[in-house]
């Protein structure tokens, strides 16, 4: 307890302590109790305290270590004023308190590295040459800045991430977005502390031991279910022989295309300086694969890098894809698939446009149906060379991959193109048709669908520059893959075939 005592230079300091030193005492006291029974009033409600208000207002990483000290030295004094002879009790309450007394040190350590940046600092980062800020407002630990570029943003970006690091007294990142009230369009600088993008990349990483073991895991399991997938397609009395002649072209051509597009995913990916996460194949009983999935470890610089990464991954599938199968064709010299065919149900190649122009070319019986298959074989199936075959698979798991939803390619190419509103729109409604696909009866839908909403959910982190359009060329991308996703994919009622398009994976048949 604190002893206070005044009085004049001539008096005694024997009169005058011992009456201030009650009185010290008396109002230490009364704020003890007050602050006990504030406490228990937090105990009850914690939104009457007011770190709480701070955190539910601007929720930050410094105000959310704050609550949690708070939180800890609360339950540090709990613990004090319980006293108890019973040694086990005693022995768990020793426990508790050690644990605690590291999580304080913890939160200790924490709260110097997590600092909230000083606005009005900032501010004065922002002129006339470069970004002119003409509002701010605190968003987590930064801030928003509203305003207009004066300058190209190459220009921009250097200089102000110089002045803002030494303004900060820590390294930023900052991106440049437009914000939309009112039906008018404003230009904003979002600032926020380098460390904490560094800790949401770093809780969401997937480049760890068990990441690549994982992704070695699924590049297995993805193997096993294209060679397994392969065998579906043979004549029943088939030999080991015709297995191998049989499956290692279509594997091999599958391969080729996951390699491909992979390569050229990487090679777009480091020319913009973008860090990938490693590669995570998803294996599939029906496709053999359904895809590769990787996330962005590092942010974007623009939108066009948002845009160009997962579109040299579809277009590169797409034309190695093509590739094949025209290789296929012209090494056979026909479209009835070689010495070496796999029999494809005619039932794989009504599901949608692109196939069912497919199998008019390529499928001498009529079916159920009354459609004309040229060189089918009743009760075996359309012969398709391997190689093509694998093509034409590729087509379909690349077309899965390009539906705008979340994350997946296309849900990135929406983001780029669109904006993320909008994305989000479309992510919905592809969500939505997957699922009443699903109910209708398609397993395929049901689970690409439940895939892409709960693991490849979401919106990407903003691109450092979301204000620089696209230019007419990558919209013009944007279109012409659009449309080969929707001529692989979208029902087909009223085409070759009647058959509706939700229906059970329709290349296995009863098996």
């Amino acid at each position: 307890m604190t002893k206070v005592a005044v009085a004049p230079e001539n008096s005694s300091d024997e009169n005058s302590t011992p009456s201030s030193e009650l009185s010290t005492k008396e109002d230490g006291l009364g704020h003890e109790k007050d602050s006990e029974e504030k406490e228990n009033q937090q105990e009850v409600d914690w939104k009457m305290d007011e770190e709480f208000k701070k955190f539910m207002g601007n929720p930050s990483i410094e105000a959310a270590i704050k609550l949690e000290k708070k939180r800890t030295d609360r339950k540090l004094k709990e613990l004090d004023k319980e006293s108890t002879d019973n040694p086990i009790v005693g022995f768990f309450n020793r426990i508790v308190r050690g644990s605690l007394t590291k999580e304080k040190e913890r939160l200790e350590k924490a709260e110097q590295t997590f600092k909230a940046l000083d606005l009005n600092r900032l501010k004065s980062c922002f002129s006339f040459d470069t970004f002119f800020a003409t509002d701010v407002r605190r968003f987590g630990d930064g801030g928003i800045f509203i305003g207009n570029l004066r300058r190209p943003i190459d220009e921009v970006i250097p200089k102000l991430e110089k002045k803002l690091s030494e303004a900060a007294g820590q390294e930023v990142v900052f991106w440049f977005m437009e914000e939309k009230t009112n039906d008018i369009t404003k230009q904003a600088c979002v600032v926020q502390p380098k460390s904490e993008m560094d800790l949401q990349f770093e809780s969401t990483k997937l480049s760890t031991p068990l990441g690549y073991l994982s992704a070695v895991a699924l590049c297995v399991t993805t193997f096993g279910t294209i060679a397994l997938m392969s065998g579906f397609f043979l004549k029943p009395d088939s030999t080991v022989d015709d297995y191998i002649a049989n499956v290692v072209p279509l594997f091999g051509g599958f391969l080729s295309i996951l390699g491909v597009s992979e390569i050229v995913t990487r090679l777009t990916a480091a020319r913009y300086g973008v860090k990938l996460s490693p590669s995570f194949l998803v294996p599939s009983n029906w496709t053999g694969c359904l895809g590769v999935m990787n996330n962005y470890e590092s942010l974007l610089p623009n939108r066009k890098a948002l845009f160009d990464i997962p579109v040299a991954r579809a277009a590169s599938a797409y034309l190695t894809s093509l590739v094949l199968a025209v290789t296929a064709f012209v090494v056979d010299g026909s479209f009835n698939g070689g010495d070496n065919a796999l029999y494809i149900r005619p039932q794989f190649f009504y599901n949608n446009p692109l196939l069912s122009f497919i199998q008019y070319v390529i499928g001498p019986y009529t079916d159920d149906l009354g459609n004309v298959l040229p060189y089918a074989v009743e009760g075996v199936g359309v012969p398709v060379d391997p190689l093509a075959f694998a093509g034409l698979l590729g087509m379909v798991v690349t077309s899965l991959n390009l539906l705008p939803c979340g994350r997946l390619g296309g849900g990135r190419i929406a983001q780029a193109m669109f904006g993320r509103n909008t994305a989000a729109l479309l992510s919905f409604a592809t969500s939505l048709l997957l699922g009443i696909g699903g109910l209708s009866g398609s397993v395929l839908c049901l689970a690409w669908g439940l895939f892409a909403t709960f693991f490849r959910g979401g919106e990407e982190i903003p691109a450092k520059d979301e204000i620089t359009p696209l230019g007419e060329s990558r919209y013009a991308w944007g279109i012409v893959l659009g449309l080969i996703c929707f001529l692989t994919l979208f029902p087909n009622g009223g085409g070759t075939f009647s058959n509706p398009f939700f229906s059970n994976p329709f290349f296995r048949g009863d098996l």
